[in-house]
């Protein structure tokens, strides 16, 4: 691939921050790893913080709302969505703009910084504990609560969900922004692609593009372990699989526990320089074993920044925080 350098954007004025929100003509930085990586294969790693409420769900939240605008629109109900943060607060960001009201369901363990930002966005925040959904799905707790709101006498009156596990628009926010993204910015060369299961959007829609572009891209999942503690992430042991996940782009999957996962977001932190959620971590973590004796250019998901997750790395971490002797 290239080695010039990216000239810096253009100065331009915006009508307002929905315009900043990650597009093929104005894509999120793509940057290669220097020390933690494997050691054949060139590991780049897409930064989506860089999008304007902190995450790759910025472009997921867009899409969800445009496609609830152009299919009549709100009128006047309220938002309800089930998230693990990231969505809601793209969400509640995109609600605030728009004079909407917004009810975010989240699992009781996501960090508090996250629940701290939806509330000053104006959200309403409902946290779910797990047992609250049926035994075979354990962590749905948020989804079932969400749902209960829909179903509600009148509650199709009251509310609507965007439904990031089911709507079709989730995938096409990435066909149509992160994957030809990806591929310009890599000149075409990408040839591994990881994302993260979680809703599936993001690897659904940048893997089908991808491999519309090129067959021969292959397309890894990054599944965490039973019973982890890696926000955004979902074992479909314990959580139903999205309707919107496309098996067929799935190439392999790699399980990370949460020990490798946790230690690898640390190695991005000091020895990268990059300040990354624990989803990253664990990506990266995947990709480097996976291209352990693998050539050519891989590109790997950041979904979001590490500023959300303090109270977590404190608690994960413990004594790895404290400084270098």
């Amino acid at each position: 691939m290239s080695d010039k350098l990216q000239t810096s954007r253009a100065k331009r004025r915006y009508r307002d921050v929905r315009e900043l929100i990650g597009r093929p003509e104005d894509p999120t930085p793509l940057v290669a790893l220097r020390c933690v990586r494997p050691k054949s294969a060139d590991l780049f790693l897409k930064l989506e913080w860089f999008n304007p409420f902190g995450s790759i769900k910025d472009r997921t939240a867009l899409y969800l709302l445009r496609g609830i605008e152009e299919r009549g629109g709100l009128g006047s109900r309220e938002v309800v969505e089930p998230s693990s943060g990231n969505t809601g607060i793209a969400l509640a960001s995109l609600c605030a703009l728009a004079g909407v009201k917004l009810k975010v369901c989240v699992p009781d363990a996501v960090p508090d910084e996250k629940k701290i930002l939806l509330r000053m966005l104006g959200a309403e925040v409902w946290e779910t504990p797990d047992d609250l959904c049926p035994v075979e799905h354990p962590k749905d707790g948020a989804i079932a609560l969400a749902h209960s709101f829909i179903n509600s006498e009148g509650g199709s009156d009251r509310y609507v969900m965007p439904n990031q596990y089911e709507n079709p628009d989730n995938v096409k926010a990435h066909f149509e922004t992160t994957g030809p993204e990806i591929w310009e910015q890599t000149e075409g060369q990408v040839r591994y692609f990881f994302a993260g299961y979680g809703t599936c959007g993001t690897i659904t829609g940048i893997g089908r593009y991808l491999k519309q572009r090129c067959p021969d891209v292959r397309v890894i999942a990054v599944e965490p372990q039973k019973g982890h503690h890696l926000p955004g992430l979902k074992n479909f042991g314990e959580s139903k699989t999205p309707r919107i996940l496309d098996p067929e782009v799935i190439d392999d999957v790699v399980r990370v526990d949460d020990e490798p996962a946790y230690a690898t977001t640390l190695q991005l932190f000091r020895e990268e320089g990059l300040i990354v959620g624990p989803s990253t971590g664990a990506i990266v973590h995947a990709a480097k074993q996976y291209l352990a004796a693998a050539s050519g250019v891989a590109v790997c998901i950041s979904p979001d920044g590490g500023m959300k997750y303090a109270s977590f790395f404190k608690e994960r971490l413990g004594h790895d925080l404290l400084p270098r002797p």
